[in-house]
């Protein structure tokens, strides 16, 4: 090909491209070359391929209708007459190509027509064959298997009789070339067995031991030297196939295979010429003992044509020369972070519980009991939920985890979120009440807010059961981020379902905040509504600067951050709505009075 494209160079023919093909090359290869073939303006393709190589390509350039192309064939196929078949004939109608010439093979006919199978084990290459020919079996024992031959071959079958491939030797050309190769071989061997010292090729003219021939006495003659196991062939352009550069593969690629196809089929050649009577035992001998040297190096085509991709999961060794699993991170409770992030949800839960419990103890009192002690305690409760909710954002990633650490979020934000809600507007109302002739706070009484809070939050669980109906979060292997280890996080499924859940507890927090700053000077000794202010600040301002932290976070660090989120924003809640409460229920005893909360100056006593 190398000598084709200089020549045609010279000649002021341009080629428009030139690429190789192999019949145990993927299929999207070959699907590569159709599209060249297919997209590309010239008319004429020049074939230097062996038929069963070809064979490969015709069969997907018939698939796709390629047809009317003016085809230059090498001898590798424009002579062999079973690559004629429909389907190759319709693509190649018309090729015109250059045969090698025909030769006579003194004993292969003879040797062919007198080929008789072997039914020893590891020996039975003929076996099939023999059966399909003569319809019997030779192996009665193995059963009717493979072609329910029921009749015993009786010995007395002969291929002199018969037409098949095997025994066709009318076109030897290609046949030829191999012969003389092999002689070629066979001559060496033989002049190196009958070497005589004084005559010899080797240093003062000696010649070889023939009991312990060494490797550097088999000539080498290549034009570059092997790809070891981790690289790949470059082919040099205006050079032979045979002359090329060996890349190391590249990250995330590797290669180990070797084809010792090469070898075999020399080997299984020189038993061929042994059987034929042209080369003595002895030599035979010399040449398998070579062989034994070499491990048949001498023939086996260890050069990888292209690297292969790891699987998306796995990374390539230092060598290149295999692939193993990448490491898997995830947010994990016995890490650092992990651990940090379970005191924190813990030590909050914890708190609100302490909570909980001063208020129960002390709900007959006017500071538990003013501004609907029964949202407070509601309030509570799904705070503790808000704090523990985190810990299922961490550890490794499952259906039910993915599923329930974003729902379970989302519905317990928005109860705390709504009992604010309701709280703020029971400020707002009580103050319009003193008002002469308004009667609107009868219309948000204790039923009222309860009836609130439920419907806001029964539209929080349509939309989480929305979003695992039509698509649920779950776990993904995201192997696109680092190149040497595997994300294991959950992936959100539906994006709109996630941003559906935090906009609403959004739109809810926004409008809870605006009622608490509308009510945060009204005239009152303990106005919760400023506390809610500074409550709902801290909540909008931690998920405000969450989405960009959010989105570009790398890793586990998503996951951190929107823990962080969920705790911030809890403990915000937490401190400002209950520590003032807490602060006088426990310090400020004598100011846990109706008087005092319905006095004057009090607050700046506090």
């Amino acid at each position: 090909m190398a000598s084709f494209l200089e020549a045609a160079k010279n000649e002021g023919v341009c080629i428009e491209y030139s690429v190789a093909i192999y019949r145990t090359d993927p299929r999207k290869a070959f699907l590569e070359v159709v599209d060249i073939i297919r997209k590309s303006t010239s008319k004429v393709i020049v074939a230097f391929a062996d038929a069963t190589d070809l064979d490969v390509l015709m069969e997907e350039l018939y698939a796709q209708n390629v047809t009317g192309l003016q085809w230059v064939g090498s001898e590798g196929w424009i002579t062999y007459r079973y690559f004629a078949s429909p389907a190759n004939y319709a693509v190649v109608q018309g090729a015109v190509g250059f045969a090698a010439l025909n030769a006579y093979i003194p004993g292969l006919q003879e040797f062919l027509t007198n080929s008789r199978p072997s039914t020893t084990p590891g020996n039975q290459g003929l076996v099939e064959l023999w059966e399909t020919i003569f319809h019997c079996t030779l192996l009665p024992e193995r059963g009717i298997y493979p072609h329910d031959y029921v009749t015993v071959c009786s010995g007395t079958e002969t291929l002199r009789d018969v037409k098949t491939r095997l025994t066709d030797v009318s076109d030897a050309s290609l046949m030829n070339n191999v012969y003389k190769a092999i002689y070629a071989v066979a001559h060496a061997l033989s002049m190196l067995f009958n070497c005589k010292d004084g005559h010899g090729p080797f240093e003062n003219n000696t010649c070889a031991d023939r009991q312990n021939i060494q490797p550097w006495q088999v000539p080498r003659s290549i034009c570059s030297d092997s790809c070891l196991p981790g690289s790949r062939r470059a082919f040099v352009k205006g050079k032979p196939i045979c002359c090329f550069d060996c890349i190391t593969c590249a990250e995330g690629e590797f290669s180990n295979s070797t084809s010792e196809a090469a070898g075999f089929v020399a080997f299984t050649l020189v038993l061929i010429v042994f059987l034929l009577g042209k080369i003595s035992a002895s030599t035979l001998l010399v040449y398998l003992k070579i062989c034994s040297l070499y491990s048949l190096n001498v023939f086996i085509l260890s050069d990888a044509v292209k690297c292969e991709k790891c699987h998306p999961e796995y990374k390539s060794n230092g060598e290149r020369n295999h692939c193993y699993l990448k490491s898997v991170e995830f947010l994990s409770f016995t890490e650092l972070m992990g651990i940090m992030m379970v005191t924190l949800s813990l030590l909050g839960a914890f708190s609100t519980v302490g909570v909980s419990l001063i208020f129960f103890c002390q709900k007959h009192t006017p500071i538990v009991r003013a501004n609907n002690s029964e949202l407070s305690f509601v309030l509570l409760f799904s705070l503790s939920l808000c704090f523990l909710c985190s810990l299922t954002f961490i550890g490794r990633p499952s259906d039910w985890s993915c599923m329930l650490r974003h729902t379970a979020f989302g519905i317990t934000f928005v109860i705390c979120v709504s009992c604010i809600l309701g709280k703020t507007t029971v400020v707002l109302l009580a103050f319009q009440a003193t008002v002469p002739g308004n009667n609107m706070m009868k219309w948000f009484g204790p039923t009222q807010q309860r009836i609130s809070v439920l419907a806001l939050t029964l539209q929080q669980v349509l939309i989480c059961l929305i979003w695992l109906a039509i698509n649920p979060p779950h776990p993904f292997k995201n192997t696109n981020y680092y190149s040497d280890k595997v994300i294991l996080e959950c992936a959100l499924g539906s994006p709109l379902g996630f941003w559906a859940v935090l906009g609403y507890i959004g739109i809810l927090a926004t409008l809870c905040f605006g009622l608490a700053f509308l009510a945060r000077k009204l005239p009152d000794n303990f106005n919760e509504a400023r506390f809610i202010t500074f409550s709902m600040l801290i909540f909008c301002a931690v998920w405000i600067t969450f989405i960009p932290a959010y989105v570009s976070s790398p890793g586990k660090f998503t996951v951190v951050v929107e823990i962080f989120a969920i705790l911030a924003s809890s403990y915000g809640m937490l401190f400002c709505i209950f520590l003032p409460k807490c602060y006088i229920i426990l310090f400020k005893p004598q100011y846990n009075t109706k008087k005092h909360l319905m006095s004057k100056g009090i607050l700046k006593a506090l």
